[in-house]
């Protein structure tokens, strides 16, 4: 079985992203075929990239770093539920990615983005797309964009609207085969 590691991206401690990831692992546990563990970055907690040394030397000086290696080792595939802030992904997501480099190699992911407006968070998964194509992960070819959160979020959780549960469901059958095939062995340079 797959162990999937559905990774909410968001730091703010009132954010939507938070209902909406636990959505999205319910979904992801429902389809079957992957053992599912939620990871919320906030709670994460990583600072700003403290490191002396470069991450692809896997040389970690600090528990933080270890922990947060040990994390991400041990996921299969990923995927990701990211807020788009003024056009983009978030500092401490591009952080958390930052720290490591080997335990993100071939890995899938898929990525859920979200915003307040009418794309959904598109323009922040298309510019996370080359940073985790340079890190040696393997994107999906589906993604899932969530418009209008704040209208989607209320005391029951994530409510999602008609067709949503099908994009996502799109989403984790191309994680689901992506995991299945082994990774071409490409050189990807630090």
């Amino acid at each position: 079985m797959t162990r999937l590691h559905v990774l909410s991206a968001a730091t703010r401690p009132t954010s939507s992203g938070r209902p909406l990831a636990q959505w999205v692992a319910e979904q992801a546990r429902a389809r079957g075929g992957f053992e599912v563990t939620p990871v919320d970055l906030a709670e994460i907690a990583l600072p700003f990239l403290d490191e002396p040394e470069n991450a692809a030397s896997g040389v970690y000086a600090h528990q933080h770093t270890r922990e947060w290696s040990a994390l991400v080792d041990a996921a299969d595939a990923f995927l990701f539920v990211m807020p788009m802030y003024n056009g983009g992904f978030t500092a401490p997501f591009k952080n958390a990615i930052d720290f490591l480099y080997r335990e993100w190699q071939g890995k899938p992911v898929g990525i859920v983005s979200y915003s307040g407006g009418v794309t959904g968070g598109a323009p922040a998964a298309e510019m996370l797309l080359p940073v985790l194509t340079r890190v040696g992960m393997r994107p999906a070819g589906r993604s899932v964009a969530v418009p209008g959160i704040g209208g989607l979020v209320g005391p029951e959780g994530f409510e999602a609207p008609a067709g949503l549960a099908q994009e996502l469901a799109g989403v984790l059958d191309d994680v689901a085969e992506l995991a299945a095939a082994e990774p071409a062995a490409e050189a990807v340079t630090v």
